[in-house]
């Protein structure tokens, strides 16, 4: 391809089934950046069609379906992020419905006649979900068959995604071939693990950093992951000398070396990509006072006490907003994560189905290790 005197027309789709893009997605977007600067022509589809059906990579269940305006909304959250790592003015944004909103059934019916259910049941997800016994609905079925034609509407040379996507950008190959074009390269980017450790960075399973997080909560979370994960976040998020990241292995593991010190620096080089120096350090100076010294932080929002006097400590977390929903403070509050700092600098550990221990101005609850409310006359 590169022998053909032309940038490439490197392709990398994007599903807007939520709001938004994280530090899982930033590391294709990094390829992509990267070969954007060595001239080849970087193309991002937004998935509005794919988006309503769900790839269910991964997954063992039939997803919803989203509404075509709930896809709008989250996918004007996408471009905004997009852009905080790919060149604006060197990218090529196309949206499925600049074809997907002409084609009528006939076109539907020509396009899956190319491939058989037999073919389909080669993805492991589905093949799991069949062997047994789960639903497949029809329409996941076409995802693949849907993503594979954004190849051939743009004509893609190489197009970027997770392992886990290896079967659709097999299928964008074949397609393309069956429609007279040459068929795509695939790059495969590998999958950024979460906070947890353990699973692929993801939303729906709450592991995830996103781009839009203040910069106390992206740094952190960095700080939060498990060492384990120190060297492939700064070979995936960072510009790092693949030299340097050998010695930073090898220091922390002949115990020469603090792995906390490593950890800062990924923290605040990601949350100074993200924002800015300035930022990252203020961050750093928070998690330093508030996780390390447990201090409680100078500027922090305030409640008035008659407001959650009357309150559980699940209502009151929700109240102040400490939590988003119910089921977060029960598992909070199990977890023995919520404490009340009393104006006295005593401090109480709130038990699950313990009553609430006597509030007085002044008094600050915690929630996690970042969230802190004061409550005021």
């Amino acid at each position: 391809m590169l022998q053909r005197g032309r940038p490439l027309r490197l392709k990398m789709g994007f599903d807007p089934s939520r709001p938004d893009i994280h530090l899982g997605h930033v590391v294709g977007l990094r390829k992509l950046r990267q070969l954007q600067d060595l001239g080849h022509q970087v193309i991002l589809i937004v998935g509005d069609w794919t988006a309503q059906i769900g790839d269910p990579s991964g997954r063992s269940a039939t997803r919803s379906m989203l509404s075509h305006a709930e896809v709008l909304d989250n996918a004007e959250s996408y471009m905004r992020q997009f852009f905080k790592v790919v060149d604006r003015d060197r990218t090529q944004v196309e949206w499925q419905s600049q074809w997907f909103g002409d084609f009528t059934l006939a076109n539907v019916i020509e396009l899956t006649s190319r491939f058989t259910v037999a073919q389909f049941l080669e993805r492991d997800d589905f093949a799991r979900r069949f062997a047994d016994h789960q639903p497949i609905a029809i329409t996941e079925l076409l995802y693949p068959l849907l993503q594979a034609y954004d190849s051939v509407a743009i004509e893609a040379d190489v197009e970027f995604g997770g392992t886990d996507q290896m079967f659709n950008l097999l299928v964008g190959r074949e397609l393309q071939e069956m429609m007279g074009q040459t068929p795509q390269q695939c790059f495969l980017m590998p999958i950024l693990v979460g906070t947890d450790g353990v699973q692929k960075m993801s939303k729906s399973l709450g592991n995830y950093i996103a781009l839009e997080e203040s910069p106390q909560e992206m740094y952190g979370k960095v700080m939060s992951l498990p060492d384990s994960l120190i060297l492939q976040y700064y070979e995936y998020l960072t510009d790092v000398p693949n030299a340097d990241l050998a010695a930073m292995g090898q220091a922390m593991e002949s115990d020469s070396a603090n792995p906390m010190d490593f950890k800062k620096g990924l923290a605040r080089s990601i949350t100074a990509t993200f924002h800015d120096t300035a930022a990252a350090s203020g961050a750093e100076t928070q998690f330093e006072q508030v996780v390390q010294r447990r201090d409680v932080p100078d500027d922090i929002p305030e409640c008035r006490l008659a407001d959650v006097a009357e309150l559980s400590i699940n209502q009151l977390l929700v109240r102040t907003e400490l939590v988003a929903s119910a089921s977060e403070a029960r598992r909070l509050v199990g977890q023995g994560a919520v404490e009340i700092i009393h104006s006295s600098g005593d401090r109480a550990t709130v038990a699950a189905g313990a009553p609430l221990p006597a509030l007085a101005a002044g008094d600050v609850i915690r929630a996690g290790r970042r969230r802190f409310v004061r409550l005021v006359q």
